[in-house]
């Protein structure tokens, strides 16, 4: 079996070019891999079209990629907590496909399973199959890229004729995933809710590049709790149990009312 480990996340990163596509795993700032981000910013790719639920925070996850102006066009399904997104998507440098969050997800899963193509009950009616939303703003207000229209059609589900709209995969460049473990041969477990985009950006890319927290050897993990086989997986930097995670929103419970309060 190939030894997957490589020496640091800039190593890692390195021969991603401008322009290249990514799939980047995360949701909200959970499980972003934020030492590969920071190194891809670091050595300055730029014109880089990226995959993942949503864009960071101003200045956490991608968001640090929106901030240096390194990111062209976004496929996302959530957008709402970052101030220079917004500007960026309206002032029309920045291209945004906006996804379905489940419709993303299996586009995904879609792309790293060898599936071209699948028809989906999500989007039927609206402007994701009729086509007509914007992607990308001229600098007068414009719509200079709108989405297209989906083909649609009748399938008996169930004994029930309904509506479907065709969803491409999504195949791209390199994903760069975040891992609680992984062994040299790249197979990983997730933590909990880290557990999201992050097995399907894995998938995805034809490059998949993984920080884990912890590198193991080969056998160390139990093959019934592997949550993605290392065939998904191609190069691996372990970045330490110690590396800076962030909370996207603390909320604090006040203090309990007496009844009839």
């Amino acid at each position: 079996m190939i030894d997957k480990t490589w020496g640091s996340a800039a190593e890692a990163v390195a021969d991603i070019p401008d322009g290249a596509s990514l799939a980047v795993g995360g949701f909200g700032l959970s499980g972003n891999p934020i030492a590969l981000i920071e190194a891809l910013l670091a050595q300055g790719t730029s014109d880089l079209r990226i995959v993942s639920n949503n864009c960071g925070v101003d200045d956490w996850g991608l968001g640090v990629l929106l901030n240096a102006k390194r990111i062209s066009k976004m496929t996302s399904s959530y957008v709402g907590e970052n101030k220079e997104f917004e500007r960026q998507f309206l002032s029309g440098e920045l291209e945004l496909e906006l996804t379905p969050q489940g419709t993303l997800a299996e586009k995904l899963r879609a792309g790293g399973s060898g599936i071209a193509a699948f028809y989906t009950q999500t989007g039927v009616g609206t402007q994701v199959a009729e086509g007509g939303l914007p992607r990308k703003y001229a600098v007068d207000g414009s719509i200079a890229v709108a989405s297209p229209v989906k083909d649609v059609r009748t399938f008996d589900l169930g004994g029930t004729p309904r509506d479907f709209v065709l969803e491409e995969a999504i195949v791209t460049d390199f994903s760069l995933v975040h891992a609680l473990r992984g062994d040299r041969h790249g197979n990983l477990v997730f933590n909990k809710a880290a557990r999201n985009f992050n097995p399907l950006a894995a998938m995805a890319g034809r490059v998949c590049i993984a920080q884990v927290e912890e590198l193991v050897e080969p056998g160390e993990l139990d093959p019934d709790g592997i949550h993605l086989p290392g065939i998904y997986v191609h190069r691996i930097v372990e970045v330490g149990t110690g590396i800076e995670k962030r909370i996207e929103r603390r909320t604090v419970g006040g203090p309990a009312t007496p009844e009839g309060a």
